[in-house]
């Protein structure tokens, strides 16, 4: 017979599950002009940020095709100084390596993320990173975030300095009233919408 810490542990991974299954429906649903309408207008509100302009290294990530587009935003903040790092997946973990050349110098890695080859960049220390854009399925209004499943981002974050900014970014409808999660998620410290 399952404890009832069992049971709500059962039923929180079933909620996540289903809200995963849900918004990523409707993300393969938007339309690309959508997208990118929404995509531009989320980097014009993070380009207005305080953390995004004292901001000197910069974690970003390489959007898939159906998350909000980061390429412009990272050529965008490349062409104003910026140093821009990516996560590279290595066994379990994300590793910051710098994003020269981009998108030339990318590469397919585990899960199809495009990621810096290895022999064309090199590791960021994380205490060098000023901000971190995360992605996420979803947020709530506390800035909870339900990624993929794996546990990437979560352990990633743990990883971090307390100082380092940390944003989500979102389509309005990824935004939900109270996302199911425990102790070993981490919240973003903002999000950022449209």
């Amino acid at each position: 017979m399952a404890t009832v810490l069992e049971m709500k542990k059962e039923d929180n991974l079933s909620g996540k599950q289903q809200l995963r299954a849900s918004m990523l429906s409707q993300l393969s649903k938007l339309k690309e002009v959508d997208r990118a309408d929404k995509s531009f207008s989320i980097q014009q509100k993070l380009f207005e940020t305080l953390e995004f302009k004292k901001a000197k290294i910069i974690l970003f990530y390489a959007s898939l095709k159906t998350e909000v587009e980061t390429d412009r935003m990272i050529k965008e903040a490349q062409a104003q100084g910026k140093l821009i790092g990516l996560p590279v997946v290595l066994e379990k973990n994300l590793v910051p390596f710098l994003a020269k050349d981009f998108p030339k110098n990318l590469h397919l890695g585990p899960y199809d993320i495009r990621q810096p080859k290895k022999e064309f960049s090199h590791p960021v220390s994380l205490a060098d990173i000023d901000l971190v854009i995360v992605p996420g399925i979803a947020f709530d209004n506390s800035c909870n975030r339900l990624g993929r499943g794996k546990g990437y981002y979560d352990r990633f974050l743990k990883t971090l300095p307390k100082e380092t900014a940390t944003i989500g970014l979102a389509f309005d409808f990824q935004i939900v009233d109270n996302l199911p999660h425990s102790s070993i998620d981490l919240p973003v410290n903002k999000i950022i919408v449209s």
